[in-house]
C-alpha cells in the first residue's frame, strides 16, 4: 500500500507543477531560487483525541503559487493560493496506555485572502506511528523477562483542515489551527481512527525587508 501512495503523490505533485491554464486576473509567481526563501518551519501543541498531550515540528517547502486579484469598487482583492511539501514528526502521550510518536510526509494546499486569513488542506500518505508501551513482560515457559521498548508499528495516513493567519515579514510568520484525522493500521486485525488539534506557529530564516 505504501508504494502506492507514493506513487501517487509523486504524480499528484507533477501534475500541479505542469498546470498552466489561468484566468485572466491570475497569475504565478516566479519563486525564488533561494532555498531558505521557500521554506518554512512550524512548531506547536498537538492533542491527540484532544485531551493527550503532544507536540509537532514540521516543514513546509513552497512548489507553486498563483495570486488572483480582483478590483472592487472600493478596494483591491488579492488572494493567493499555494502549494507545497509537508512533512512533520510529532509525539503523543497517553498516562494509561503509550506515549506515541509519528512522523508523516504528503502535500499541503494553502489559500491566503487579502487580510492575511488563511484556509489549509493537507494529505498526507506517507505516515508511521510507533506506539510505546508501558513496563511489559514476556513469559517463556518457567521464564518472566521485561520486554526492552516494548511496542509496535503502525502505517499511519492522515488528514487536515484548518484555518491561520499570515504575519507577512515577520521571522514568526504565521499561526495555525487543525484538526487533523489519523487512521493506524493494521491495529488488531482491523485499524484505529484517530483525530487532533494542532495550534502552532510558523517561523522561517529569511532576511526581512
Amino acid at each position: 500500500m505504501n508504494k502506492y501512495c507514493f506513487a501517487f503523490l509523486c504524480l499528484w505533485c507533477s501534475t500541479l507543477l505542469a498546470q498552466n491554464q489561468l484566468g485572466p486576473d491570475s497569475q504565478v509567481q516566479k519563486l525564488s531560487p533561494n532555498f531558505m526563501d521557500r521554506i518554512d518551519f512550524r512548531a506547536g501543541y498537538y492533542g491527540n483525541y484532544f485531551w493527550n498531550p503532544g507536540l509537532t515540528f514540521g516543514t513546509e517547502y513552497l512548489l507553486s503559487e498563483k495570486v488572483e486579484t480582483k478590483q472592487k469598487k472600493r478596494r483591491t482583492k488579492v488572494v493567493t493560493k499555494q502549494w507545497l511539501i509537508n512533512g512533520m514528526v510529532g509525539l503523543s502521550w497517553d498516562p494509561r496506555t503509550e506515549l506515541g510518536v509519528f512522523t508523516n510526509y504528503g502535500i499541503l494546499w494553502r489559500r491566503t485572502n487579502t487580510k492575511g486569513k488563511q484556509l489549509n488542506f493537507q494529505f498526507n500518505p506517507l505516515g508511521i506511528y510507533r506506539a510505546f508501551l508501558p513496563e511489559t513482560y514476556e513469559v517463556s515457559g518457567d521464564n518472566v523477562d521485561r520486554v526492552f521498548l516494548p511496542g509496535r508499528n503502525y502505517y499511519a495516513p492522515s488528514i487536515s483542515l484548518g484555518f491561520g493567519k499570515l504575519r507577512k515579514g515577520k521571522t514568526l510568520s504565521g499561526r495555525y489551527l487543525n484538526i487533523t484525522y489519523m487512521l493506524r493500521t493494521p491495529y488488531n486485525t482491523n485499524f484505529l481512527p484517530s483525530i487532533a488539534i494542532e495550534y502552532g506557529y510558523r517561523f522561517n530564516f529569511k532576511k526581512k525587508n
